[in-house]
């Protein structure tokens, strides 16, 4: 049996429904609030209740699992003893493997939301349970809200200077999450998962002008600068200074790549820049 932790969220469903086509074999998924999941549930996949700050809901829930997708927690700041808990209920049911979504270039990232992923990598070396790491690069869809707010004030914002982007679509990340999780190869390894090719927000900026038609320019701010601009527009304060602290990073080259594993594990090319700018203009024209 398989089991997905966080199966309620944007990949833990695209995961699921790769998992239906790629086995046969009972699934299960595990959310916070079954109530609000029982659209999952299929002859195959059950909808199991699984809370990462409830450590009592985590033992049943995995009881009978052979192989385990961790799926990151959105919790940041409380996501490492979230995952240290679903590790060590993990380890006590017996689970034989686990798959876990990391972050591109970790250990050596400094970006602020690569501690939490550094930590877990190293309680799941701890557990002494076979595991993979999938180090996921930055979603496409990470750049909706930039193409949007480009097209309403004319520029595209960010701190990222000359930096690139090895990004790649969310669908593109949980079919290999589930290939990684169903597949033969069981040993102790970590993926780097890099969409191919990189760009810059110069490039982004380049694209979505030729696409909707007008000049729209790259405005490479200063981190705080950029970081006050998305809190203006309504994130909250932390996570506006983490996604700042994602384009410093990438500035310096953290968010970058050149590995093809991502493309060889799913067996095709990754969404492309083109695609994610097309899908934004495209949701944003009136019906």
């Amino acid at each position: 049996m398989i089991a997905v932790t966080g199966a309620n969220g944007q990949l833990g469903r695209l995961v699921l429904k790769h998992l239906a086509e790629l086995t046969d074999q009972p699934l299960r998924a595990l959310v916070r609030s079954p109530e609000k999941a029982q659209d999952l549930a299929t002859g195959q996949i059950k909808v199991v209740r699984a809370d990462y700050n409830d450590p009592s809901t985590l033992p049943a829930s995995l009881e009978g699992v052979e192989r385990l997708l961790l799926i990151s927690g959105s919790e940041v700041g409380s996501r490492t003893a979230q995952h240290a808990a679903v590790i060590n209920a993990a380890k006590a049911a017996g689970v034989g493997f686990i798959a876990y979504t990391s972050l591109l270039n970790v250990p050596k990232s400094s970006l602020v939301l690569a501690t939490e992923h550094i930590e877990t990598e190293q309680i799941l070396q701890q557990s002494g349970i076979a595991h993979v790491i999938l180090r996921n690069g930055w979603y496409l869809e990470n750049f909706s809200g930039t193409i949007a707010a480009a097209l309403e004030h004319g520029a595209v914002v960010g701190a990222s200077g000359d930096g690139r982007f090895s990004a790649a679509g969310r669908e593109d990340y949980a079919e290999a999450a589930a290939r990684a999780v169903t597949g033969n190869d069981l040993t102790t390894r970590a993926l780097e998962l890099a969409g191919q090719p990189a760009f810059t927000l110069s490039d982004l900026a380049a694209e979505l002008s030729r696409q909707a038609g007008r000049d729209i320019p790259f405005n490479n701010l200063p981190e705080a600068g950029y970081s006050g601009i998305l809190a203006g527009a309504g994130l909250p304060e932390g996570f506006a200074r983490a996604i700042a602290d994602a384009d410093r990073g990438a500035s310096q080259g953290e968010l970058f790549n050149a590995s093809t594993t991502l493309e060889e594990l799913i067996g095709h090319p990754t969404k492309t820049l083109s695609a994610a700018v097309s899908e934004v203009l495209s949701s944003a024209r009136p019906a």
